[in-house]
């Protein structure tokens, strides 16, 4: 440290000594500070006396009077928190004396990644805030309800109820106001199944609730577990899911933060994960309801904290229950279906199977009514899922096997016509006569029985099986924890190599079945274009023709990026159904002789060429649209000259 800097900092210690120094309190000052802190001592002794007095009477009087008429609450204001579980063979459930509520579900039958019994939600799952919108301090699975009183509104989260009658499948868990005066919170596990039924009974307490009060409010808030291996295709299949009256099923955005305020009422609400659900019914709808989404990150495992504020009907007078019915199990279309008629009987269709993602209605419709039987029959023969879905592939590719020919044969029609194509393109060399060039092109395609869009309508037809399996598969619950080859569980990734850090765009880890899916989409791309015809035409044209095909190439690339999360069991599939393509096309390269093919179509134009009831209305127009333009042309010559 130099001369300068001990000068500075031996000014700056002067300066503050002077100030402290001249600024110090006299003696007066001090005494009359000392003053004002004993008198501020004093009032807050005083007032902590008199709020000790009036505790002390209060308590007297309390003792005196009785505790009931103090407050409605008195009674179930204190406890201890306790727990009732009522259980069957395939659901375990666990109801807290502290607000009544469903604190916890297990399911029997199905397993976590661990090994144990598959836990939807329970008491200790809580998050802290700064992971969502919420201002609470941290975030629990609750669900309590309000209701407005005269002197003091209900809410069970404070409240502590009383087990009156319990068994296996039953729990009355009462909320006491008096000896006389109390509500029933019925729970009734339904056997063999995943219902839990609610009953809420008032019992006279009209007194307590004023005339206007004829509806409860229910908060249910839930912190949706991640249950599989895979954070980012699980998170894709998790979502907060509910249908309004009268309509289909609606659902909060999957992939990011989102709420929603339904204007209609609800038949029922879902916190749904990929492949298990909790649902909330009632009986007589949901009303004013505000639905919110958040959503968690990947390594906290959890998915999403869901969120549903709603009203429901409540009749303090007793005469009518509020009937409530609750789901917790498998996402899997046959129990939803079996659950929804336990809960809604013959008469009311809530149409809980709606809850799995079919897809669109036409792509639903090819789901619901093809893919599924298939695939429940197949699965029904006790093979392993890897044979099913290899069977389900076969049967597939043979129902659309009439499509895929009729697509080849229109394509080697063109090629066919390759010779023909050439002359016209030698005919017409100049860029102003390619429209003329290419009607004659269509026009010899009229002619010999051939058409461009042949090939492409049956690919379209079956489009919609591609997409109805990409819907399929990740919502086949069979498929979980199947192991198949190398894959440990084909409802996710199969990580042949992993590695602890992410790296975008691939991730920790490289899927072997999505990158066989690529390789053979490769090979499927290579022979396909191979067997395109070319259509001949400008440089522009064939430039174009040539960067749509390195597109092609690099669509592979694009899919492997994309599918590397996906499940084992969809990029299998997707990898047996574009082998058994490039096979089929191979056998049919062989087995279709264009030249045989091209002897045919000129017997066709010789013989119907004089014809005039084989002549197309497209060809009839393509004619008539040359001859005016044949027309218009030597007008312009005319005119020019002129």
């Amino acid at each position: 440290m130099d001369k300068n800097n001990l000068i500075g900092f031996g000014l700056i210690g002067l300066v503050l000594f002077t100030f402290i120094y001249f600024n110090q309190p006299d003696p007066a000052q001090i005494e009359a500070q000392k003053r004002y802190q004993d008198s501020i001592t004093a009032v807050m002794q005083q007032q902590e006396a008199e709020a000790r007095a009036i505790a002390l009477k209060e308590a007297e009087e309390l003792k005196a009077q009785g505790a009931d008429s103090t407050s409605v609450l008195f009674n179930a204001l204190n406890g201890e928190e306790s727990f009732v579980t009522l259980a069957n063979d395939k659901l375990s459930i666990r109801i807290s004396t502290l607000g009544g509520r469903i604190c916890s579900a297990t399911l029997a039958d199905y397993m976590n990644q661990e090994g144990n019994p598959v836990t939807l939600f329970s008491e200790e799952d809580n998050i802290p805030v700064r992971n969502v919108r919420r201002s609470d301090d941290k975030i629990f699975n609750q669900l309590y309800y309000t209701i407005d009183g005269k002197e003091e509104n209900i809410d069970t989260r404070k409240l502590y109820f009383t087990p009156i009658e319990v068994s296996a499948d039953k729990a009355v868990m009462r909320l006491s106001f008096r000896a006389d005066r109390y509500i029933d919170f019925i729970y009734t596990l339904l056997p063999e199944s995943y219902v839990v039924d609610l009953s809420v009974e008032a019992h006279n307490v009209e007194n307590i609730f004023s005339s206007s009060a004829k509806r409860m409010n229910i908060v249910w808030e839930q912190i949706l577990r991640q249950q599989e291996k895979g954070y980012t295709f699980e998170q894709q299949y998790t979502s907060l899911t509910y249908k309004p009256v009268g309509e289909d099923t609606e659902h909060l955005n999957e992939r990011g933060d989102d709420s929603e305020k339904p204007e209609e009422p609800l038949s029922w609400v879902a916190f749904k994960n990929q492949f298990f659900s909790c649902i909330m019914v009632a009986k007589n709808n949901f009303n004013d309801v505000i639905l919110e989404s958040d959503t968690l990150h990947e390594g906290k495992g959890y998915l999403k904290v869901c969120t549903a504020d709603m009203t429901a009907p409540f009749d303090p007078s007793g005469r009518v229950a509020s009937d409530f019915s609750f789901y917790f199990g498998p996402n899997k279309f046959s129990t939803l279906k079996e659950s929804n008629e336990l809960i809604g009987g013959e008469d009311n269709d809530l149409q809980l199977q709606k809850l799995i993602y079919f897809g669109w209605p036409i792509v639903r419709w090819i789901n619901r009514f093809f893919i599924m039987y298939l695939f429940d029959w197949l699965t029904s023969w006790g093979l392993s899922m890897g044979l099913v879905l290899l069977l389900l592939t076969l049967i597939v590719k043979a129902v659309v096997y009439p499509f895929t020919l009729k697509s080849y044969i229109s394509s080697a029609k063109m090629r066919a016509l390759k010779p023909y194509i050439d002359e016209i393109n030698a005919k017409y060399p100049k860029q102003e006569d390619a429209m003329k060039k290419q009607q004659e092109i269509m026009m010899l395609y009229s002619k010999y029985g051939a058409s461009p869009m042949g090939g492409c309508l049956p690919m379209l037809i079956q489009m919609p099986i591609f997409i109805a399996m990409f819907n399929f598969v990740p919502n086949a619950i069979e498929l979980r924890q199947q192991s198949f080859l190398w894959a440990s569980d084909l409802s996710t990734y199969d990580d042949v190599i992993s590695w602890g850090t992410s790296i975008w765009p691939i991730g920790n880890h490289i899927s072997l079945f999505c990158l066989l899916f690529c390789l053979v989409q490769i090979a499927n791309t290579y022979y396909t274009s191979k067997m395109q015809p070319n259509m001949g035409g400008s440089p522009e044209q064939a430039q174009q023709m040539k960067i749509m095909r390195w597109m092609m190439y690099f669509m592979p690339i694009m899919f492997f990026f994309i599918f590397n999360d996906y499940s084992a069991g969809l990029n299998y599939y997707y990898f047996l159904s574009t082998l058994i393509s490039v096979g089929i096309f191979i056998y049919l390269h062989y087995k279709v002789d264009e030249n045989e093919l091209l002897k045919k179509m000129e017997a066709y134009y010789e013989k119907n060429k004089n014809n005039p009831a084989k002549r197309t209305n497209f060809m009839a127009n393509l004619e008539a649209m040359q001859k005016e333009l044949e027309r218009r042309n030597e007008e312009l010559k005319k005119n020019n000259k002129k």
